[in-house]
């Protein structure tokens, strides 16, 4: 994902042993084994403290893969992300949330990775390299949208500590602009929705 993109670190086997014996009772289902999952892990600036952390296991198919976010050294912090924004609520109220405008983007953009709507998930777009094209576009469709493309973009901050942020959206096969919106607490809602284009021959997130 975007904002832990360049600071992922895939943990050796003995440091992968040493994480899943303290998280494994925290996980559901049977327990992963380090010499054939794949372990990443990357500090949260919004959860100071905090580790996130991507079990993988390619081994069996279908795929198994669980995220969480965890207290280094206290295993019983671990909450898993579930694509709802539950846990991710909870945590706000007891890591506790640190919100200012270093950390601000990489909050929304890990919000809308891990948190799916009932409809499919918002994804927001910075780079026409971040859409999963089903077939590669031919070079002057690709300039066409990626002109239509831009950064995730803080543009405000309310009297109240309300954080607005400009995004491209990607929703389905339709790329929008919108407004996103946070308050102190975290919760965030989107406003001012304006579709950009339509009918992307991007791939179903849930046939891959």
């Amino acid at each position: 994902m975007a904002m832990f993109r360049n600071a992922l670190t895939k943990l050796d086997t003995v440091e992968a042993h040493a994480l899943l014996t303290e998280l494994n009772p925290q996980i559901d289902g049977s327990p992963y084994q380090a010499d054939k999952a794949t372990v990443l892990s990357a500090p949260v600036s919004f959860y100071p403290g905090y580790q996130f952390i991507e079990i993988s296991d390619h081994t069996i198919m279908p795929a198994r893969k669980t995220a969480l976010i965890y207290k280094a050294g206290d295993a019983g912090s671990a909450v898993m992300l579930d694509w709802t924004n539950k846990p991710i609520y909870a945590l706000n109220d007891n890591a506790p949330l640190t919100l200012d405008e270093s950390t601000i983007n990489d909050y929304v953009r890990f919000f809308f990775s891990y948190v799916r709507g009932r409809h499919g998930r918002f994804v927001i777009i910075e780079n026409v390299d971040e859409i999963s094209w089903k077939d590669e576009p031919p070079v002057n469709a690709r300039k066409a949208v990626s002109s239509l493309i831009a950064p995730l973009h803080l543009y405000g901050i309310d009297n109240d500590g309300t954080y607005r942020l400009s995004a491209r959206m990607l929703f389905k096969d339709s790329l929008f602009k919108a407004d996103i919106v946070v308050d102190h607490h975290g919760h965030v809602n989107l406003e001012d929705e304006e579709l950009v284009i339509e009918d992307i021959p991007v791939v179903d997130e849930v046939l891959g």
